[in-house]
């Protein structure tokens, strides 16, 4: 229960993944911009975001950096989370294929967000 008083937004973007990534079908008539690499800049864009949410969640309820904990769930987590969903993809479902490039993408979104997440915390220290 503490996890969702304390990481509410995380667990909302975690499930927001989840959904887009397994059962989520744009319509067929969706006509998507022609962008080089544009589902590479979603995973990035997903990943990075929701990883962002969590060093958010995390500066807001905690006071000093625990490392391990921040590597443990605000990086590695999220990058196996994007390990799973690409194997579910390539071999539980008939509307999606694995790639290792999105989960290239997932791991890149997911290391940036560790520099936001200093970023942020620098900020909000001055502030």
């Amino acid at each position: 229960m503490q996890i969702i008083k304390k990481y509410p937004l995380s667990l909302l973007c975690i499930a927001l993944v989840w959904y887009l990534s397994i059962w989520f079908m744009p319509p067929e008539d969706l006509k998507l911009p022609s962008i080089n690499f544009l589902d590479k800049w979603t995973h990035f864009v997903m990943y990075g975001g929701t990883c962002s949410v969590i060093w958010v969640e995390y500066l807001r309820s905690h006071d000093r950096l625990n490392w391990r904990k921040l590597l443990l769930w605000a990086w590695l987590a999220p990058v196996l989370m994007g390990g799973i969903i690409e194997v579910v993809q390539s071999y539980c479902t008939t509307n999606r294929s694995g790639e290792w490039l999105d989960f290239l993408a997932d791991g890149v979104g997911c290391t940036l967000a560790i520099g936001i997440g200093l970023l942020l915390r620098n900020v909000l220290k001055r502030g």
